[in-house]
Parts: C-alpha cells; structure tokens; sequence
C-alpha cells in the first residue's frame, strides 16, 4: 500500500465550503492539486457555525467531493478561521543564548518565540497564530533569521492571531464529526494574503482585502512583517441583501443582478460620430435597463435601472466596508506605511465597482487579485473567491503535510462521514466495533 504525502484545506464560509487536496511531487516538491469540491454552505453565517447539522451536511458533502476526485481519503485538514471575533498584537520575547560558544541555535529561536507567545489572555480567547516578525541579536535590529549568528542576548517581535475559543471548538468538534483531525486553524485573511501578495508588495508595505460573503478579513505588512490583522463583520452578502431590498426581489434573484452587474455593467455610454443629442439620451436609457427576463428572473418589476442599482444601492455599502478599513488602518497609524496600497481578493472583490470605489475611499492604490498559480486541477480555482484555500494549501505546505495511503477510499472513514446525529452516530459506532 503506497504512501504520498499530501496537503488539505477545508475553507468553511458563509456561501460556501471548499475542499482542496493537493499531493507534494517526491521529486519536484511541488503541490499538484488532484480533488477539488465546492458546495453550497449552511449552517454559517457572517463566518460563524451557527446550526451544527447543517455545517456537518455541508462538510460532507464538500469532503466527499474532493476525496472522490482525488481516490483516496483524507484524515487531517487545515481549517480556515474568520468572524469579528478576531483581534491581534504584537508581543516582544527575550532570553539568553544558551550555547557555550554563543551560536544561536533553532532551539534558541524557538524559546524566544515562546517568550513572545506568553501573553496574558483572557480566558475565552485562544491563539491562532505566533508569526515572527524580526530579531534583534545584542540590540542589532532587523534580523530576519539569527541561527548561526553569534550573540549574548536575543529578541523577537511576534505578531499574535487570537480568537474566541467556543467559535474554534465549534469548528473542531464539526471536523472530528466528519472523521478529520485538525492539523491547523489558519486565519483567512492570512490565508489569502498567502495566495496572492508577492514579495515586493509585502517589503514595500501593503493591506490584503479578502472580501468574503458574510465578513472582510485584512492583513497589513510593513517592511516584509505582518503589523496587523483583522476582521469586518460586512461581507458581500450585505450587497446582495441591500439589491434585494432596494429592488424588492428576492435574494436568489438579488444575486443574479449583482453577478450580471459584475460582468456586464458599463458605466458610460459615449457618443457616436454625427449622434445627436436625443438619439444619445435615447441608447444611454436603453443601455441603462438591465432586462430581468433575460437573466431568468421572474418578478413583479421586469426592468430596472444599472446605474441606480450600481451607485445607489451597492456603492454606499462598498463605501462602508473601505471606510471601516480606514479607521482600522488609521487607528495603528498605518496609511503612510503601506505605499503599495491594497490589494482585494475573495469572491466580494469580482462585485462591479470594487476597485474603483477601494480607491476613492482609502485614497491608495488598489487592485484585484487572483491566487498564485498551482499545478493540477486548477482552472476551477484560479479565482479570488478560492483565495483562502490556495493560500491553506501553500502554508500546510511549509509545514510539510501529511502522509494518507493512495489505494484507495477508506471505509472507516466513510461510515464516520455519515455521521450527521446523535442516531447516526450510535449506528456508526456499532458497526465500526464489528470491523476488525
């Protein structure tokens, strides 16, 4: 029975669960990604399990997916992680070098990590993550990796993700209920910032976006180090419910105007060679209707206009997501250190407009990004809205991902994916204890 070693991402949002499995090439060392799954989710909302049956029913379907695509089964994911519960800070470490000689050693890294990491917390509040962001060696500052480096007294400046503990058990207790181990939460917006900000970006200093259905993430780095992290609790989904409501359609339908809008809209009719004015006036209302028949939709009202839809009902709520980002960004006096600007990602960045009205807004440059690319079954998640779970996939990467058999699916493995109850799970139980 062969063996490979493989990487998983589970991201469960508020529209959506994506499972991604990749394999790590023996000889290249490099991802291929072979299972892709992504299905409708319930049981979320604004980036919160908030119905336990209806995320376990989503997790299943999404894993079974990609496990199908993929011919085997997995047994460990990293997990995406978001909601307005996340804060962060930065916490300093020191301790002494302990080699004889002086050397900095892993281990010396390690413990001054740990030193950096021993914050006092309240106690439902977990840490996510303890991303390093310098050392100094002997008040030498600047220093991205001291091992091998001789000095007395080393320090580091760390940067810490925390969260609410019962959002982080909820999530844990959904996977285990689907039979998989949590290898790692990984916060979205670091996630994304993963998948789609280069280097450059990062050492000149830059704001990662990703706009998700019910809540924005943002990561800022300043000289190559993550300074700061946070969340929104406004999402796209908040533009779809303000079409709905301005339009007085349904949700269904709302979203259908707003992908429409994203691809399709225009905002300028320019006049033609010898078109006179009325004639102009005449094309620009045309071009102006958005024809609800067209786009399957059946409603009381059949036409309706672009341009109110566009600046009067989903720009103000674009504006407030950016102004909210503001204020983070003003509140840790970062505007001046982030010259590359903000790059957006998540399916929330494709909405008409966003580009433009990040750019009014923050008054910094901005643009929408796409994932790196992989190797594999990728045309599908060459998206910004498969941000996160691209960016999973390079950090458990780093990390050097799991072993899994490749002959075949595993079905242990299947019986506890139907566990989806507390009946489900007594019958689980009972014959597994049958297996040998």
């Amino acid at each position: 029975m062969s063996k490979q070693s493989v990487v998983t991402a589970i991201d469960l949002g508020t529209e959506k669960c994506v499972t991604l499995i990749a394999a790590i090439d023996e000889e290249t060392k490099h991802l291929q990604v072979v299972g892709v799954s992504a299905v409708a989710s319930r049981g979320v909302k604004k980036s919160t399990i908030v119905d336990l049956e209806a995320v376990l029913m989503t997790l299943t379907e999404s894993i079974d997916g990609a496990e199908r695509m993929a011919g085997f089964s997995i047994k460990s994911a990293y997990v995406s992680i978001s909601g307005s519960h996340i804060e962060s800070l930065n916490s300093k470490g020191v301790v002494a070098v302990a080699a004889p000689n002086h050397e900095i050693a892993k281990e010396d890294v390690v413990r001054v990590i740990e030193a950096a990491r021993a914050i006092s917390l309240p106690s439902d509040r977990s840490v996510i993550h303890v991303i390093p962001r310098d050392y100094k060696v002997d008040s030498q500052p600047g220093i991205k990796d001291p091992i091998g480096m001789t000095g007395i007294r080393l320090e580091s400046e760390a940067h810490i993700i925390t969260g609410m503990t019962t959002a982080m058990r909820n999530i844990e207790k959904s996977m285990n209920d689907v039979g998989i181990e949590i290898d790692g939460f990984v916060f979205a917006g670091l996630a994304s910032a993963e998948s789609c900000l280069t280097e450059t970006e990062k050492e000149l200093g830059v704001a990662a976006v990703d706009i998700g259905s019910g809540s924005t993430s943002l990561c800022v780095y300043v000289e190559g180090s993550l300074e700061y992290s946070a969340t929104i609790p406004i999402g796209a989904r908040h533009i779809t419910q303000d079409i709905a409501l301005g339009c007085r359609i349904s949700l269904e339908n709302a979203e259908k105007i707003k992908t429409a809008l994203s691809q399709e809209y225009a905002d300028e009719v320019r006049p033609m060679p010898g078109e006179s004015k009325d004639d102009l006036a005449k094309r620009k209302k045309r071009e102006d209707q958005l024809d609800l028949e067209s786009l399957g939709i059946q409603e009381s009202v059949q036409v309706l206009s672009k341009k109110t839809i566009v600046e009067g009902i989903m720009q103000p709520r674009m504006k407030e997501i950016f102004r909210l980002i503001g204020e983070k960004l003003e509140s840790k006096d970062l505007f001046g250190l982030i010259p590359a600007g903000v790059v957006l990602t998540g399916g929330g960045a494709e909405t008409v407009d966003m580009t433009e009205v990040a750019k009014k807004t923050l008054r910094l440059p901005a643009r929408v990004s796409q994932p790196e690319q992989l190797q594999g079954l990728t045309s599908d998640i060459m998206k910004p809205s498969f941000a996160v779970g691209v960016g999973m996939l390079k950090y458990g990467f780093k990390r050097g991902g799991t072993s899994v058999s490749s002959a075949g699916l595993d079905f242990n493995k299947m019986l506890t994916n139907l566990n989806l109850g507390s009946f489900f799970k007594n019958v689980v139980s009972f014959i597994r204890s049958l297996i040998p």
